[in-house]
């Protein structure tokens, strides 16, 4: 893709890594389209628009109206999702499909209403933020690093469908950021006694991680960079010490000793 202003849409733009991704992009003189399901505010040299991910027609509706007033589309952000948290078994299959939904029915509602216009033009870029969680089945978080692995699998599918209209599908496997994540995961409603310590260690463990985690707009500039480049690779992944050391590290050690060593992580 070449250097002129884009038209961008990030879904999930009103705050956290999604909201920096279209403060940065906008500073750049692109042509910006922030997402929330109940836009509040007018953001200064972006849009904020509504769109719902659960909805198919929330979803075509937002997609339309930045088509008539811009006549393209030329980068969609697929940045909207939630996480969740506790023990698998104590997860309904109800919290899980929402989880589902959320995090990888909703890119795919989004991809559904942008392809066929940037198919027709003959161009386009999708971007997809998975997570560094989507390498491993993380203790307290299955349905998580499920629907993560899920949206990486998904958009390696996809990126070899659309290849050939000249569309290109990039994934971001962030790791942890400065966001509110952690006060909008989804929770079971009761924690069985029998996992009640290990899941309490866990979380203890997480929230850590969060307060060494890094300023968002490090992942926006990344965005930017993707976005400027000719040709971007397929995965990007955005994480530091032992996130990124353990991706390297599982493929490595036999699958035994790999899960030890994640399982001391959370004692």
């Amino acid at each position: 893709m070449s250097t002129y202003a884009k038209v961008v849409l990030v879904t999930g733009g009103s705050s956290g890594i999604g909201r920096a991704i279209c403060s940065r992009l906008a500073a750049m003189g692109h042509i910006v389209y922030g997402t929330s399901r109940k836009p509040t505010e007018d953001p200064k040299g972006w849009r904020l628009i509504a769109l719902d991910i659960t909805n198919e027609d929330s979803v075509r509706a937002a997609v339309e109206e930045v088509l008539h007033r811009e006549k393209r589309l030329d980068v969609v952000v697929n940045n909207a999702g939630v996480g969740i948290q506790g023990p698998a078994e104590d997860t309904g299959v109800e919290l899980a499909r929402q989880l589902f939904d959320l995090n990888v029915l909703g890119a795919h509602r989004v991809c559904r209403a942008v392809l066929p216009g940037m198919r027709q033009r003959g161009s386009g870029l999708i971007i997809n933020v998975s997570s560094i969680a989507a390498n491993f089945g993380l203790p307290y978080r299955a349905f998580y690093s499920a629907s993560k692995a899920a949206l990486d699998r998904y958009s390696e599918a996809l990126r070899l469908e659309v290849k050939p209209f000249g569309v290109k599908v990039v994934v971001i496997q962030p790791g942890e950021f400065k966001t509110n994540i952690a006060g909008s995961r989804l929770r079971p409603a009761t924690i069985d006694p029998a996992y009640q310590k290990g899941y309490t260690r866990a979380m203890e463990v997480l929230g850590g991680s969060m307060h060494y985690s890094r300023d968002p707009d490090e992942l926006a500039q990344v965005v930017a960079k993707i976005i400027a480049a000719p040709k971007p690779k397929t995965l990007y992944r955005i994480a530091q010490g032992v996130q990124k050391f353990s991706v390297l590290l599982k493929k490595l050690m036999p699958g035994h000793a790999f899960e030890r060593m994640v399982g001391k992580h959370y004692e």
